[in-house]
């Protein structure tokens, strides 16, 4: 069997290799033909670049072929598929001063500051390029938004293309009698074939797992009913359901939808903008390229969905450009666990991990592994670059959220939950333990208020002054050699991943605070049809909604006595910590009460005294019997920080300010 595997995956690399000389071959034709810039600021020793970059694909090259759907987009003269991004460069004003390193950043949802503090200013202060651009086809221009106009995909004969879709609807207020149709939380992804409701069907359902009904016809439509009564406007971007949605209902949608776009050149898109601005000399006009040859590496950077985005343009062979050279040298994907599902007919890229949304189905891992629970052979997110020798040098991020919420689980010990996969030597990874989704706010509150959406008070504990130092890591690493700090996550060889129950976790009772089983998003098996490519993420869904063919096992962290993580890069505050940090909160009100809530982290405070923790039942011991004194706590954190600075997960100036910190908080003063 292993033998079978191994010759599997060397033939898959010998079609790589050879798809790469065909394509160094190949005249290099599909590219960023024009890049204007419409406007340019200047701010001291830094400019700041906005504008629009003019790109095309060739379909017929191997490298563009992986796109679903660009054989049926329309093409120009030159028969080639054409897209605009918009684009910011913040360059030194001379670039004779510029370090040489490019850092992209990819937007979250078209959304990014440049001119931001942290990593950012660091960037800017060391002379670096840093560089942001649409990629993602179903936002609206404007606002600041960072995006990309890409085309309509059509049947040869100019015929719309179909297919069936689900958007769901949950926690409306009363009496709404109108929503609009959104998919992963964006509007137009997926317009109706046609406003005819007896070709789709709208049901509702009391819990996730409870029967289902459906409406009638006549008792919905695609129309607006804000301001006429049932059966209202017709209009094919909402939903009116006659006398109003329930909301003790979930409800959902089942239509077919008509003109997908090709949000697959995304990563085409991303791919050549780097590419000019780090190779190219000038553009089809003539015009230089603004960066002027001045650029040695890049390095890429994105958070949770946009992290995402990098695992897919790495895994789709993206960091190899069309002359067959690597794009960036360098990746942090942080707090990002699955795929994109972006390379899918009727994408819609703003989803996350919400039912029935694919990002986990296919390769998530970076090592080799076969996922027999699925019955898929081996095979690993590096796969293709590997074959042409692109591969960047990646440090990996993410915390406790990404286990809880984000199915981070296959990632590190595969579908079936029984082996640690091995990271290969140009990956790295850090996991940050008892943090939210992107880290909280930091701070040494003891007694930080209630939200009203949780169960549990919101997560303070950060990740961000952890990230920053490994950032910094990444770019010596990718510029000097200088390899970064020793990885560190949880394994199963070590006991640190467990099953997600209060049992093998080893949480504590604690009166009044719920428990984490069952607290977590579900690693379902869906069946999205035969047209769907679960290794890639990529093709057509044609079942929809899809059936869950079998639900696989999950890990999370170990806890200890106290309810807290105890394996990866812990901040200050997790160290030296003023209660329980979770990676997992539930929903305070609304239809999934008492569920997971999405991104969040809870937050349980120690008992100030003794006698305080006695009186509630708290099993944990207090503040007081903890550290005694606030001076004594203020020399932990001390302690805390100076070992991360000498392990080089933290920075001299943000050790110094969590000290002041400590100092400043009300703990046991």
């Amino acid at each position: 069997m292993q033998v079978r595997r191994l010759r599997a995956v060397l033939a898959f690399r010998a079609v790589l290799a050879a798809a790469a000389v065909l394509v160094a071959a190949l005249p290099s034709q599909a590219e960023v033909r024009r890049l204007v810039v419409e406007h340019t600021e200047t701010h001291g020793a830094y400019q700041t670049l906005t504008g629009h970059a003019y790109g095309e694909l060739d379909p017929r090259l191997p490298l563009n072929a992986i796109i679903t759907d660009l054989e049926f987009a329309p093409r120009n003269a030159r028969g080639m598929v054409e897209y605009v991004a918009t684009f910011t460069i913040i360059k030194p004003a001379d670039m004779a001063k510029a370090s040489g390193v490019l850092l992209y950043f990819v937007p979250n949802r078209g959304r990014i500051n440049l001119t931001d503090g942290g990593f950012f200013a660091d960037a800017r202060r060391q002379g670096h390029v840093l560089v942001a651009s649409g990629w993602q086809g179903d936002l609206e221009a404007g606002d600041g938004r960072e995006t990309l106009s890409v085309p309509v995909a059509r049947n040869p004969d100019g015929s719309s293309i179909t297919g069936r879709v689900v958007a769901r609807f949950s926690d409306m207020p009363a009496s709404t009698t109108t929503l609009p149709i959104l998919r992963g939380g964006a509007a137009g992804t997926a317009d109706p074939a046609s406003l005819d409701s007896s070709q789709a069907t709208l049901t509702r359902r009391a819990s996730e797992g409870s029967a289902v009904y459906p409406l009638r016809a006549d008792e919905w439509a695609f129309a607006d009913c804000s301001r006429s009564p049932f059966p209202g406007t017709p209009d094919p971007g909402k939903v009116c359901v006659k006398g109003g949605f329930n909301p003790a209902y979930l409800y959902e949608l089942a239509y077919t939808a008509k003109d997908p776009k090709v949000h697959g050149i995304g990563f085409a898109a991303t791919r050549d903008l780097n590419s000019y601005l780090r190779y190219g000399a000038r553009d089809e006009t003539g015009t230089p390229n603004v960066l002027g040859g001045k650029i040695s590496w890049a390095i890429s950077q994105g958070n949770s969905q946009s992290g995402t985005f990098l695992r897919s343009f790495i895994h789709l062979g993206f960091n190899q450009d069309e002359s067959g050279r690597i794009v960036f040298d360098g990746s942090n994907p942080n707090i990002a666990a699955r795929l994109l599902a972006m390379n899918i007919r009727f994408a819609a890229p703003s989803g996350g991990a919400g039912m029935y949304e694919a990002g986990s189905d296919g390769v998530v891992w970076w090592g080799d592994y076969a996922d027999a629970a699925r019955g898929r052979p081996a095979a690993a997110l590096l796969d293709r670059c590997r074959a042409t020798e692109t591969c960047p040098k990646i440090v990996e991020t993410f915390g406790s959220s990404e286990f809880y919420n984000l199915r981070a689980s296959p990632s590190l010990v595969g579908t079936r939950a029984d082996r640690d996969i091995p990271l290969p030597s140009n990956v790295r990874r850090y996991y940050f333990p008892g943090v939210r989704h992107g880290g909280g706010p930091g701070g040494f509150d003891p007694a930080p208020k209630r939200d009203a959406c949780c169960g549990l008070v919101p997560n303070p504990n950060p990740s961000g002054d952890t990230l920053r130092a490994l950032q910094n890591a990444l770019v010596e690493w990718v510029v000097k050699g200088t390899l970064p700090p020793p990885s560190q996550y949880p394994r199963l060889d070590r006991g640190e991943l467990v099953s997600p129950t209060q049992a093998a976790l080893g949480f504590p009772a604690i009166p009044g605070v719920p428990l984490p089983d069952g607290v977590l998003t579900p690693l379902y098996d869906y069946d999205f049809g035969p047209h769907f490519n679960y290794r890639d993420v990529s093709g057509v869904m044609t079942v929809q909604p899809p059936p869950i063919r079998q639900v696989l096992p999950t890990v999370v962290p170990r806890v200890d006595a106290d309810g807290n993580e105890t394996a990866g890069v812990a901040s200050v505050l997790h160290q030296v910590p003023l209660g329980t940090y979770t990676g997992w909160n539930t929903e305070a009100s609304g239809f999934y009460r008492g569920q997971i809530r999405t991104n969040a982290g809870g937050f349980i405070p120690f008992a100030r005294t003794r006698a305080e923790r006695l009186a509630s039942g708290d099993p944990r011991p207090s503040l007081e019997e903890r550290y005694g004194t606030h001076d004594s706590y203020v020399a932990k954190v001390r302690a805390a920080a100076e070992r991360l600075v000498r392990g080089r997960y933290l920075l001299d100036d943000d050790a110094h300010r969590l000290i002041a910190q400590a100092e400043a908080s009300s703990v046991l003063k």
